[in-house]
């Protein structure tokens, strides 16, 4: 099982291309260069053949998309993270009948109400997997740090549309609020995958599922003035 390793280069991806360029080379030179096995060239090729296993395992993981998990607890961290965090704003999401929320005229293609909770729990362990996935590539990589802050930006935005729209009862609010969370999820979809492709896929469900609560959300605004 392969680790991945931090680069200063800036991602995670770029180490891997080091690695087999300098694996590449190492037997190249010995093709060329050894007309006759010395103790040196032998120590060299050795070296060589050591890469071999980690070149095997980068082009596994880069043609079938594998995911190295270094560390479970950090893995779990995360997600939960992103449940408990998330699940913050059905303190005050009240949706049943008799509820403000219930009385509010919506469009034709508003999702039944028992459809909310499973999606939003999905792609709250989605986003606990992407940041996982981004996590570990190291917090001294500049790339890495600015990634985790704008993803705690738009976490923000996510769980203060609750208490904005259901909360303080004001769809405009909540509207306004969630462009803001639509845009800072396209960038934080940019920043991950500069760091972790991975990390960014896992992010598109979550903006396709964004992009049509923002045609729900705009559709109340206007349909109850």
């Amino acid at each position: 099982m392969g680790t991945i390793v931090f680069s200063p280069l800036g991602s995670c991806e770029k180490i891997r291309k080091t690695t087999m360029i300098y694996y590449h080379s190492s037997v190249q030179y010995c093709k060329t260069k050894c007309t006759r096995p010395t103790p040196q060239h032998l120590s060299a090729h050795s070296r060589s053949i050591s890469l071999l296993p980690l070149r095997r395992i980068t082009l596994d993981m880069e043609s079938s998309g594998k995911i190295t998990i270094q560390s479970y607890p950090m893995l779990a961290a995360a997600i939960l993270f992103c449940l408990i965090a998330g699940s913050l704003g059905s303190l005050v999401t009240i949706t049943g009948p008799g509820s403000w929320y219930s009385a509010l005229l919506k469009p034709f293609f508003t999702p039944p109400g028992w459809v909310f909770a499973p999606v939003w729990i999905t792609l709250f362990v989605l986003m606990g997997i992407a940041l996982y996935l981004v996590w570990q590539c190291g917090t001294e990589n500049r790339e890495v740090t600015i990634a985790l802050w704008i993803f705690g930006i738009q976490f923000f935005l996510n769980v203060i549309w609750s208490f904005l729209f259901f909360g303080l009862r004001s769809p405009l609010l909540g509207f306004i609020d969630i462009l803001l969370l639509w845009v800072m999820i396209v960038v934080t979809i940019r920043a991950f995958y500069r760091v972790k492709k991975t990390a960014a896929y896992f992010l598109i469900p979550y903006i396709a599922w964004v992009t049509l609560a923002t045609a729900l959300n705009g559709a109340i605004y206007f349909m109850n003035p």
